[in-house]
């Protein structure tokens, strides 16, 4: 394709915004004002190191991939196939045609996370980034991932707010505690009615031991925390045999089910 020249570009990502993402096009910035600064690129250079440097012969699904910052990447690694997936047509707009004018080859869809075993394929690497507190249902989000979209890797970056402490939390309790609860490090979800920072996507907002306990919940095992809000986990056993919805009977010692 023939390369277009900057103030092509620069008309052409003006026509297509706002954006989200702030991506070089050839000199051309496409969010220069962005509240975070340089984002995504400030937060990718905190735990792009966590991800394989060489990702040759590996295939890449980017759930939410809004405007295809971290698409781009994953092909820049050498990624033979990658697929951003988003519910939003213009974010896959603003990625098709950053992809054309950095000059890589990458599949877009509009797809929800909710879709991924419709793919009926798995990933070797599959990027979460920025989705889960934007979704009415992020654990099921978590378990379709897990069951039917990775086959190696996931990396889950969430926004979190309260208290950032992992906190070692016991298998059970009994029915009388209730002080546990209180305990600032105790996984939390906080659930948003209407609207937090302008956004009414905003649902659910974890604290950092809740993104921790979900992940583990749906069935990953988390090999590091390189970034706050990043967990890079790979798909491992599931103690309740894989989510079920609507949830399987349990049974009692008695085998008696409830």
């Amino acid at each position: 394709m023939t390369p277009l020249a900057r103030d092509d570009i620069r008309r052409q990502a003006a026509a297509l915004g706002p954006w989200f993402h702030n991506i070089d096009l050839g000199g051309v910035a496409t969010a220069p004002e962005h509240f975070l600064g340089d984002y995504p690129a400030v937060k990718w250079r905190r735990f792009a190191h966590a991800l394989p440097a060489d990702l040759s012969g590996g295939t890449v699904l980017d759930i939410g991939c809004n405007g295809g910052f971290y698409s781009i990447e994953m092909k820049r690694r050498g990624a033979a196939r990658v697929l951003g997936i988003d519910i939003d047509e213009g974010y896959l707009r603003q990625a098709r045609f950053a992809a054309r004018v950095v000059g890589v080859d990458i599949e877009f869809a509009r797809l929800s996370v909710y879709d991924v075993a419709a793919l009926e394929e798995r990933f070797d690497v599959v990027l979460f980034l920025g989705v889960l507190y934007h979704l009415r249902h992020p654990l099921l989000a978590l378990d379709l991932i897990r069951d039917h979209a990775v086959r190696d890797l996931f990396v889950c970056q969430s926004m979190q707010r309260g208290d950032p402490t992992l906190e070692r939390v016991a298998d059970d309790y009994p029915f009388c505690e209730t002080a546990i609860f209180e305990r600032s490090g105790f996984p939390r979800l906080a659930f948003v009615e209407h609207c937090y920072a302008g956004d009414d996507t905003n649902w659910w907002i974890p604290n950092r031991a809740c993104t921790a306990a979900m992940l583990r919940s749906a069935g990953f095992v988390i090999e590091s925390n390189p970034e706050e809000e990043v967990f890079v986990c790979r798909p491992g056993p599931r103690a309740d045999g894989g989510a079920v919805y609507p949830a399987r009977p349990r049974r009692h010692g008695n085998g008696e089910a409830t």
